[in-house]
């Protein structure tokens, strides 16, 4: 969630639940707009064949976020997707649960099944009122059929959230099987493989029928699938890597007494960009580069301990990383966590070495492998 968080945009809070939507979305609109124009209808029709689509997702994540509170998985945000729709939650310990195979089967049939028995209800009212529309007739999802496509958008929804690809429902459910015997990191493994092979027919099929529904939702199923197994080490079960084994050893640090202009010298040779800054050997603060400059630029010259933040994460070297990210992102994030060991410092984190240093262990994994099998 943490890549596809970076192109959304915040759209409220409803019950303490941050609600966020996909700038994907603005791209269907822009589609659904022109797609009605080109078939005779008006962009005002696209415009609600659009609004369909996000009506059902937003039925099928009220229906899954009823159902996180229900086994009292404290929802933090929840990210608004064409093809449905990401919960974070607001504690490792209710994601962790949330990922369990027995509650994760659960929260994915939710979304579908909600789905399915709101087009139902939805056909069921429309045969009652006007029975003369054919709710079966082609095209289902058409600018100029608006009562029908609503039906539709919700079945077909429903429909693609069964297929076994990561990141739908139906990938989080294989990869929750097929991962009590496998393990979780074959498992991921195997359900994002599966859902981009799944997303890749899907947009062919859709340039050979052709049908411009189909080849957006294998271009986002395919994109979802990569972008799942390349967060394969932020999943709640793969535990094998460890602060110490990502965190940078050769570091500078600063002194709370020193002035800004001798902290900018000595972060001149130093490509790090946040600092430790210490008082006696204690841990006291943090103080990124970009704070030293501004600082003198607007105040002139004064002291680190002056324009240092002392709110800052902590971790020792055994902690798992995985569980170190989630409770720096259950925060307000981090942009230098120091390692511990005892009072001294033994190493730092930052975002930009965290990346550098976890393809570094990727790399160095798939290199040890073929030895390891032989």
């Amino acid at each position: 969630m943490i890549s596809m968080r970076g192109w959304s945009f915040s759209i409220g809070r409803l019950l303490g639940v941050e609600v966020r939507i996909h700038t994907f979305f603005l791209l269907l609109l822009g589609l659904a707009i022109s797609y009605a124009s080109v078939s005779g209808a008006t962009g005002s029709r696209g415009f609600v064949l659009w609004f369909l689509l996000l009506l059902a997702v937003t039925i099928r994540e009220v229906a899954r976020a009823i159902a996180a509170a229900w086994y009292g998985l404290g929802l933090r945000s929840v990210l608004l997707l064409p093809t449905g729709g990401l919960q974070q939650y607001g504690t490792p310990d209710a994601t962790d649960r949330a990922s369990s195979p027995k509650i994760g089967k659960r929260l994915g049939l939710i979304g579908p099944v909600a789905n399915i028995l709101f087009g139902l209800f939805l056909g069921a009212v429309i045969l009652t009122v006007a029975p003369e529309i054919n709710l079966m007739e082609r095209p289902w999802l058409s600018a100029s059929h608006l009562l029908r496509a609503a039906v539709w958008t919700n079945l077909l929804l429903a429909a693609v959230n069964l297929l076994p690809a990561a990141p739908l429902d139906g990938g989080r459910i294989f990869r929750g099987e097929f991962a009590r015997n496998h393990g979780m990191v074959k498992s991921t493994r195997a359900a994002a493989g599966l859902g981009q092979i799944i997303g890749a027919v899907l947009a062919i099929a859709g340039c050979v029928l052709p049908n411009v529904w189909l080849i957006m939702i294998g271009a986002f199923v395919f994109v979802g699938a990569h972008m799942d197994d390349s967060n394969i080490l932020l999943s709640s079960e793969i535990d094998p890597v460890r602060m110490r084994d990502v965190m940078l050893t050769n570091f500078s640090m600063l002194s709370a007494s020193d002035t800004l202009e001798d902290a900018l010298q000595q972060s001149v040779h130093t490509l790090q960009d946040v600092f430790p800054v210490v008082r006696g050997g204690n841990l006291v603060g943090a103080v990124s580069r970009q704070g030293i400059v501004d600082a003198l630029q607007s105040d002139g010259n004064g002291y680190v301990q002056g324009v240092m933040t002392r709110s800052f994460q902590i971790a020792q070297p055994d902690d798992s990383l995985v569980k170190t990210l989630r409770r720096i992102m259950g925060g307000q994030g981090a942009q230098l966590v120091p390692i511990l060991d005892g009072d001294r410092i033994v190493g730092i984190i930052t975002p930009q070495n965290l990346a550098h240093s976890v393809n570094l262990l990727n790399a160095r994994r798939r290199l040890l492998r073929p030895e390891s099998a032989d």
